[in-house]
């Protein structure tokens, strides 16, 4: 351990916060496709573009459920390190809190000479 005040764990908690949301809403996005394709049907004219979008998101159908489950998962973790991690800084800060009322109960300098 160093001693210039730095501490030997950094965690970007707040881009954390909202990693997992972020997550979620990719996976809400994949899911749509379908409808997105669908909304552009008619200014396609030929159907065969159609068609071949229709196939495209049938094919991709069974990946995006494996991806949409990967990303439940590492937003579920996401979530959990956040979590645990201000649990763990709640908890140090509790004992700072009851150490410093524990070596100083009335106000004065702990173990100072009366």
């Amino acid at each position: 351990m160093g001693g210039g005040g730095k501490s030997d764990l950094a965690l970007p908690l707040s881009e954390l916060e909202d990693y997992g949301s972020r997550l979620r809403d990719i996976k809400t996005r994949l899911n749509h496709t379908k409808k997105l394709f669908e909304s552009y049907q008619d200014d396609l004219g030929d159907h065969t573009v159609y068609d071949a979008l229709d196939d495209f998101e049938s094919g991709w159908e069974d990946g995006r459920e494996d991806i949409g489950q990967s990303l439940d998962a590492l937003a579920k973790m996401s979530d959990a390190v956040v979590r645990e991690f201000k649990k763990l800084d709640d908890d140090l800060a509790k004992q700072v809190r009851d150490g410093v009322k524990q070596e100083d109960p009335k106000g004065g300098q702990a173990g100072a000479a009366k």
